[in-house]
């Protein structure tokens, strides 16, 4: 992997990995620094510790914003030596307590179109999170204030979104997404939009946006993807009122028909049972 982090805000640089395009975002305080995610193999953290290094001899704290393989799989080689502090939501961090199940998911999830890499993230050691966040913590890095939060169900359960307020930066995790569509596989389509526009009511005119995978994105970009995902709630809620077949609703849905169709089958499953 040849990468190297890009300053988007005073002291908040991002990393983006060129195969899968998922941001690493690094925040640099006195002495002091963050990581947001950690991809996916040791090779691939091993450019990245390097590129960090260059940025900063800090010692880091680690944050995953989710439990998919290519947030987190690079615990291990970060946090293990010395060891440092790893911070997720509690239902991500309970998730990466099983890491054969999330080896050999994430396994099959690539096997067919990334193969070297599948191969790679088959062997991964995994490290689950040391802290645990609920709804909200405020971390301090090196004299920055950054708050960890839980702002709903979305892509996953357990989303976390890390916020630099003095940097006017929110790192939104796969909750956005700007190089290709949202992935539904394990969402909550019927509440994403609201998470979202959780989301939206911690940003201003000028905040920069840091999606799971794509370039830096603005609160216009975001709002234009919560329209999108109140669409897709909308005509899941409809489709299922009607009892039209998933694949109905996904080929009018935002997004394209392959994805919409996991929406629209995790839709269901949550108006078929309530939770």
């Amino acid at each position: 992997m040849t990468a190297r982090f890009a300053e988007i805000a005073d002291g908040v640089h991002v990393l983006r990995e060129p195969l899968l395009h998922v941001n690493v975002t690094l925040v640099v305080g006195d002495g002091a620094a963050l990581l947001v995610d950690t991809l996916s193999t040791a090779g691939q953290v091993a450019a990245l510790a390097a590129a960090a290094r260059a940025v900063t001899a800090a010692p880091w704290t680690l944050v995953n914003t989710h439990h998919h393989f290519d947030h987190c799989f690079g615990n291990a080689t970060l946090a293990a030596d010395p060891p440092r502090p790893v911070y997720a939501h509690e239902i991500a961090a309970e998730a990466m307590r099983e890491p054969d199940r999330l080896r050999r998911e994430a396994y099959a999830e690539i096997r067919d179109t990334h193969p070297a890499l599948a191969g790679e993230v088959a062997g991964t050691v995994l490290l689950a999170p040391t802290h645990t966040v609920h709804g909200e913590t405020t971390l301090d890095v090196g004299g920055r204030r950054v708050v960890l939060r839980h702002p709903g169900r979305g892509h996953t359960a357990g989303d976390l979104v890390v916020h630099v307020p003095d940097a006017d930066v929110l790192v939104a995790g796969d909750l956005v997404e700007q190089s290709g569509p949202p992935a539904f596989e394990e969402s909550y389509p019927l509440q994403w939009p609201d998470t979202v526009a959780e989301l939206l009511r911690m940003t201003t005119p000028t905040t920069v946006v840091v999606p799971g995978h794509g370039d830096p994105v603005d609160a216009e970009f975001v709002r234009a993807q919560h329209s999108q995902l109140v669409e897709l709630a909308r005509l899941i809620r409809a489709g299922h009122t009607d009892n039209a077949p998933p694949e109905r609703v996904a080929v009018e849905a935002p997004f394209g028909a392959r994805p919409a169709l996991h929406a629209a089958h995790r839709g269901y499953a949550e108006l078929n049972n309530p939770t």
